[in-house]
Protein backbone atom coordinates (compact mmCIF):
# COMPACT_ATOMS: atom_id res chain seq x y z
CA UNK A 1 0.00 0.00 0.00
CA UNK A 2 1.36 3.42 -0.97
CA UNK A 3 0.80 5.92 1.88
CA UNK A 4 -0.35 9.45 1.13
CA UNK A 5 2.33 11.67 2.66
CA UNK A 6 1.95 15.20 3.98
CA UNK A 7 4.06 18.02 2.59
CA UNK A 8 7.07 18.82 4.75
CA UNK A 9 7.32 22.63 4.85
CA UNK A 10 10.68 24.02 3.72
CA UNK A 11 9.86 27.62 4.66
CA UNK A 12 7.18 29.73 6.28
CA UNK A 13 5.06 32.27 4.38
CA UNK A 14 6.92 35.58 4.35
CA UNK A 15 3.95 37.35 5.95
CA UNK A 16 4.64 35.40 9.15
CA UNK A 17 7.80 37.42 9.74
CA UNK A 18 5.83 40.68 9.87
CA UNK A 19 5.10 39.69 13.48
CA UNK A 20 8.46 41.25 14.33
CA UNK A 21 6.57 44.56 14.58
CA UNK A 22 4.95 43.27 17.80
CA UNK A 23 8.02 41.50 19.16
CA UNK A 24 7.55 37.93 17.86
CA UNK A 25 10.91 37.48 16.16
CA UNK A 26 12.13 35.81 13.01
CA UNK A 27 14.46 33.71 15.20
CA UNK A 28 11.46 32.33 17.10
CA UNK A 29 9.64 31.44 13.88
CA UNK A 30 12.71 29.82 12.30
CA UNK A 31 13.26 27.67 15.38
CA UNK A 32 9.55 26.87 15.43
CA UNK A 33 9.69 25.79 11.79
CA UNK A 34 12.07 23.02 12.80
CA UNK A 35 9.45 21.62 15.18
CA UNK A 36 6.75 21.91 12.50
CA UNK A 37 8.96 19.95 10.09
CA UNK A 38 9.47 17.33 12.77
CA UNK A 39 5.73 16.73 13.09
CA UNK A 40 5.43 16.45 9.31
CA UNK A 41 8.31 13.98 9.09
CA UNK A 42 6.98 11.82 11.92
CA UNK A 43 3.48 11.86 10.38
CA UNK A 44 4.99 10.51 7.16
CA UNK A 45 7.13 7.96 8.99
CA UNK A 46 4.12 6.58 10.85
CA UNK A 47 1.90 6.57 7.75
CA UNK A 48 4.57 4.61 5.91
CA UNK A 49 4.96 2.14 8.79
CA UNK A 50 1.19 1.60 8.97
CA UNK A 51 0.96 1.12 5.21
CA UNK A 52 3.71 -1.50 5.24
CA UNK A 53 2.96 -3.40 8.44
CA UNK A 54 1.42 -6.85 8.52
CA UNK A 55 -1.93 -6.29 10.24
CA UNK A 56 -2.72 -9.03 12.73
CA UNK A 57 -5.50 -8.30 15.26
CA UNK A 58 -4.14 -11.10 17.47
CA UNK A 59 -0.93 -9.10 18.01
CA UNK A 60 -2.69 -5.85 18.92
CA UNK A 61 -2.72 -5.07 22.63
CA UNK A 62 -3.80 -2.03 24.67
CA UNK A 63 -0.84 -2.27 27.08
CA UNK A 64 1.79 -2.34 24.35
CA UNK A 65 1.78 -3.38 20.73
CA UNK A 66 3.15 -2.01 17.50
CA UNK A 67 -0.37 -1.07 16.42
CA UNK A 68 -1.04 0.86 19.65
CA UNK A 69 2.31 2.66 19.51
CA UNK A 70 1.82 3.73 15.90
CA UNK A 71 -1.82 4.77 16.27
CA UNK A 72 -1.35 6.76 19.51
CA UNK A 73 1.74 8.54 18.24
CA UNK A 74 0.13 9.14 14.84
CA UNK A 75 -2.59 11.23 16.52
CA UNK A 76 0.13 13.27 18.26
CA UNK A 77 2.29 13.70 15.15
CA UNK A 78 -0.54 14.55 12.76
CA UNK A 79 -2.17 16.77 15.36
CA UNK A 80 1.08 18.69 15.72
CA UNK A 81 1.34 19.01 11.96
CA UNK A 82 -2.21 20.38 11.56
CA UNK A 83 -1.97 22.68 14.57
CA UNK A 84 1.22 24.30 13.26
CA UNK A 85 -0.16 24.50 9.73
CA UNK A 86 -3.14 26.52 10.96
CA UNK A 87 -0.98 28.56 13.37
CA UNK A 88 1.36 29.80 10.66
CA UNK A 89 -1.40 30.10 8.03
CA UNK A 90 -3.37 32.54 10.21
CA UNK A 91 -0.40 34.65 11.43
CA UNK A 92 0.96 37.80 9.85
CA UNK A 93 -2.17 39.88 9.47
CA UNK A 94 -3.28 43.25 10.78
CA UNK A 95 -4.92 41.87 13.91
CA UNK A 96 -7.58 44.04 15.48
CA UNK A 97 -11.27 43.16 15.52
CA UNK A 98 -12.35 40.17 13.46
CA UNK A 99 -13.72 40.82 9.97
CA UNK A 100 -16.03 39.03 7.56
CA UNK A 101 -18.18 36.04 8.45
CA UNK A 102 -15.97 35.11 11.40
CA UNK A 103 -16.77 38.48 12.98
CA UNK A 104 -20.49 37.73 12.69
CA UNK A 105 -20.02 34.27 14.21
CA UNK A 106 -17.94 35.63 17.08
CA UNK A 107 -20.54 38.29 17.85
CA UNK A 108 -23.34 35.71 17.76
CA UNK A 109 -21.50 33.34 20.10
CA UNK A 110 -19.82 35.81 22.48
CA UNK A 111 -21.90 39.00 22.25
CA UNK A 112 -18.96 41.11 21.08
CA UNK A 113 -15.45 40.83 19.73
CA UNK A 114 -14.10 42.30 22.98
CA UNK A 115 -15.73 39.56 25.06
CA UNK A 116 -14.42 36.88 22.69
CA UNK A 117 -10.90 38.36 22.84
CA UNK A 118 -10.97 38.37 26.65
CA UNK A 119 -12.11 34.72 26.54
CA UNK A 120 -9.38 33.88 23.98
CA UNK A 121 -6.68 35.45 26.15
CA UNK A 122 -7.95 33.81 29.33
CA UNK A 123 -8.09 30.45 27.54
CA UNK A 124 -4.50 31.03 26.43
CA UNK A 125 -3.44 31.51 30.03
CA UNK A 126 -5.43 28.47 31.17
CA UNK A 127 -4.22 26.07 28.45
CA UNK A 128 -1.02 24.04 28.48
CA UNK A 129 -0.35 23.91 24.77
CA UNK A 130 -2.93 25.32 22.37
CA UNK A 131 -6.00 27.52 22.03
CA UNK A 132 -8.39 26.68 19.20
CA UNK A 133 -11.30 28.53 17.63
CA UNK A 134 -13.58 25.89 16.16
CA UNK A 135 -16.68 26.16 13.99
CA UNK A 136 -19.41 23.72 15.07
CA UNK A 137 -21.20 22.44 11.95
CA UNK A 138 -24.22 21.19 13.90
CA UNK A 139 -24.84 24.41 15.85
CA UNK A 140 -23.31 26.72 13.22
CA UNK A 141 -21.48 28.58 15.97
CA UNK A 142 -17.88 29.15 17.00
CA UNK A 143 -16.32 28.16 20.31
CA UNK A 144 -12.89 28.55 21.88
CA UNK A 145 -11.25 25.35 23.11
CA UNK A 146 -8.17 24.44 25.13
CA UNK A 147 -5.79 21.88 23.64
CA UNK A 148 -3.40 20.62 26.29
CA UNK A 149 -1.38 18.56 23.81
CA UNK A 150 -0.87 18.19 20.06
CA UNK A 151 -3.56 15.51 19.82
CA UNK A 152 -6.40 17.42 21.49
CA UNK A 153 -8.54 18.93 18.74
CA UNK A 154 -11.81 20.87 18.98
CA UNK A 155 -14.81 18.60 19.38
CA UNK A 156 -15.94 16.30 16.57
CA UNK A 157 -17.85 17.93 13.74
CA UNK A 158 -15.88 21.16 14.01
CA UNK A 159 -13.63 22.96 11.55
CA UNK A 160 -10.47 24.41 13.06
CA UNK A 161 -10.37 28.13 12.19
CA UNK A 162 -7.62 29.55 14.40
CA UNK A 163 -4.87 27.93 16.47
CA UNK A 164 -2.62 29.77 18.92
CA UNK A 165 0.45 27.91 20.17
CA UNK A 166 1.05 28.66 23.85
CA UNK A 167 3.83 26.17 24.47
CA UNK A 168 6.92 28.03 25.70
CA UNK A 169 8.81 27.40 22.45
CA UNK A 170 6.38 29.80 20.73
CA UNK A 171 7.39 32.77 22.87
CA UNK A 172 10.27 32.13 25.28
CA UNK A 173 13.02 33.65 23.10
CA UNK A 174 11.07 36.91 22.87
CA UNK A 175 9.06 37.13 26.09
CA UNK A 176 10.71 34.63 28.46
CA UNK A 177 7.94 33.47 30.83
CA UNK A 178 5.63 36.44 30.17
CA UNK A 179 3.00 34.45 28.27
CA UNK A 180 0.40 37.21 28.51
CA UNK A 181 2.68 39.61 26.63
CA UNK A 182 3.00 37.03 23.86
CA UNK A 183 -0.77 36.52 23.72
CA UNK A 184 -1.31 40.28 23.53
CA UNK A 185 1.20 40.47 20.67
CA UNK A 186 -0.35 37.48 18.89
CA UNK A 187 -3.77 39.17 18.90
CA UNK A 188 -2.24 42.08 16.99
CA UNK A 189 -1.10 39.89 14.09
CA UNK A 190 -4.04 37.54 13.41
CA UNK A 191 -4.76 37.29 9.69
CA UNK A 192 -8.56 37.44 9.69
CA UNK A 193 -8.71 36.94 5.91
CA UNK A 194 -6.95 33.60 6.39
CA UNK A 195 -9.30 32.68 9.24
CA UNK A 196 -12.33 33.46 7.06
CA UNK A 197 -10.85 31.35 4.26
CA UNK A 198 -10.97 28.33 6.58
CA UNK A 199 -14.72 28.62 7.11
CA UNK A 200 -16.81 25.96 5.37
CA UNK A 201 -18.25 27.30 2.13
Amino acid sequence: MDPKLVVVPDALPEKVFTTERVGISRATHEAHLGLYKGYANKTNEIRTALANMEIDPAKANQIYSEMRALKVNYAFAYGGYINHQVYFETLGGEGGPATGDVATLINESYGSFERWLADWKATGMAGRGWVFLGYDHAEQRVHTYIGDAQDTFPAWNHTLLLAMDVYEHAYFLDFQTARMKYIDAYAEVIDWDAVNARLPK
